[in-house]
């Protein structure tokens, strides 16, 4: 099963994105739990909760990739958390770390800040994001060699990304 994840600032269409790849490529996707979560419980949160969100990400990432046919979309990764838990925190939970270490996604896809933002009351950081895609490549430079940055309109994003997609599935498919 080849992983795929989408990574990046708030406000970047990483939800729309996953949820239009895996209806393209006839899968599933695994949604931001984060979401999920401050929406039942209100948008203040603490270290214990990110550890929270951090478990129910992985674990929508099992569920997803149980029902997926050869490739899965995570909409958010744990880079999120570790990013979010050193800005609001100071630092990052240990076992968080070490589980990004371990983490293997076959493509991660960096969305870019050049979408409009829009308002949500779960978003917090609208003139801050620059900054943090500047961490998130900076970290994945760092990191992971199998990542692409996606910008433009919606529409050049889905073309970037399935472009991308598809070199995954055919660098991955038996030979004949």
């Amino acid at each position: 099963m080849l992983r795929v994840a989408l990574t990046g600032p708030e406000s970047t269409g990483k939800t729309t994105l996953s949820r239009l790849l895996a209806e393209h490529y006839g899968t599933s996707w695994a949604p931001e739990y984060a979401r999920e979560y401050l929406e039942a419980r209100g948008p203040r949160y603490t270290l214990p909760d990110l550890e929270a969100i951090a478990l129910g990400q992985l674990a929508a990432e099992e569920a997803a990739a149980a029902r997926a046919h050869r490739v899965v979309f995570c909409d958010t990764d744990l880079l999120v958390i570790k990013i979010w838990s050193e800005h609001a925190f100071g630092h990052c939970p240990e076992w968080i770390l070490e589980r990004i270490e371990r983490q293997h996604y076959d493509l991660v896809l960096l969305l870019n800040v050049d979408l409009a933002w829009e308002p949500d009351p779960l978003r917090e950081h609208p003139t801050h994001r620059q900054h943090f895609y500047n961490l998130y490549h900076s970290e994945l430079s760092g990191r992971v060699s199998n990542f692409a940055e996606i910008s433009g309109p919606p529409a050049q994003r889905f073309e970037q990304a399935c472009y991308l997609v598809d070199e995954l599935l055919a660098a991955s498919a038996p030979p004949r």
